[in-house]
């Protein structure tokens, strides 16, 4: 199949008017999320690079590509199968159809798991990874400390048509979420017809969760990456956990924590005062963390 054919998810280009970019990083949400969860913060990354007047490190600025990963935001309907290797695929077609030098991936929790399977399959040209908060091993979704299945269950049992958007954020909140959680998630309600309806297909959702649950990619961290080609940087990967965060494992921990002592190109960077989601619990944290990796 030529690189040109198959599913593209749909993006958003992000970067400092000032600095055009000489490299490019794909940015990529969580399960239930949208490329544009994370605009500010990226927009925020691509500005510092030029804060008074200088240009990006070693003068290769960057910038970012924020992707809407399959059956989420505005990239729907995409073809089975819904896995987690596919969702690394649709990126490397994104990134021939955008003709854009792509050197980095970054991705938050389901997102990490993605980065990864997309770091395996550019074994060269990737000069930065983030794994934001995303556990590798491969374990049942009951026994994960994540939210996301019971997120699935709860979309599942709501009646549609919705009455109002503040109907659905009761209904978010009555099962035991919090309001910023149903606000996250009402991003993907839409007036339709004779009410509100929920815009995801929660089959292909359950599709890649189980899938996501299933896959081990810890190889992808451990493995010593490829030699760096001429006039480009080694493959560094940095790891971002939530010191509160329940979604990492004590067991993965641990191997995180051994992690850097046998695989230099890892670093590992924990934000105490974090739970899952970084970038909201300490945004100042996340961004110094990134910025400086940069």
């Amino acid at each position: 199949m030529n690189a040109h054919d198959g599913f593209v998810p749909h993006h958003a280009l992000v970067s400092a008017p000032s600095a055009p970019p000489a490299r490019w990083m794909l940015v990529l949400h969580g399960i239930f999320g949208s490329g544009a969860n994370w605009r500010t913060f990226v927009r925020r990354l691509a500005e510092a690079q030029t804060a008074g007047g200088a240009p990006g490190p070693a003068a290769r600025p960057w910038g970012f590509i924020l992707v809407d990963l399959r059956a989420h935001g505005m990239s729907q309907d995409p073809p089975a199968p819904h896995t987690i290797a596919a969702a690394a695929d649709d990126l490397l077609r994104l990134g021939d159809r955008l003709g854009l030098d792509v050197r980095g991936v970054m991705g938050h929790s389901f997102g990490g798991k993605v980065a990864l399977a997309y770091l395996e399959r550019r074994p060269e040209g990737i000069e930065r990874g983030f794994v934001l908060d995303s556990d590798p091993s491969a374990r049942p979704a009951g026994e994960s400390g994540s939210e996301s299945p019971g997120v699935l269950e709860l979309l599942r049992a709501i009646p549609q048509p919705i009455a109002s958007r503040e109907a659905f954020l009761e209904a978010v909140q009555a099962a035991g979420f919090s309001r910023g959680i149903a606000e996250w998630l009402a991003m993907n309600v839409r007036r339709e017809g004779d009410g509100f309806r929920i815009r995801l297909d929660l089959d292909v959702l359950n599709d890649l969760l189980t899938d996501y649950f299933a896959r081990d990619l810890w190889h992808v961290l451990e493995d010593r990456p490829a030699p760096a080609a001429a006039g480009a940087e080694a493959r560094r990967i940095h790891v971002v956990l939530g010191g509160r965060s329940a979604s990492i494992s004590p067991a993965s921990r641990a191997r995180f924590e051994a992690l850097p002592a046998r695989a230099p190109w890892v670093s590992v960077h924990v934000l105490k005062a974090a739970g899952h989601w970084l970038h909201v619990d300490d945004p100042e944290g996340l961004f110094e963390a990134i910025r400086s990796a940069l």
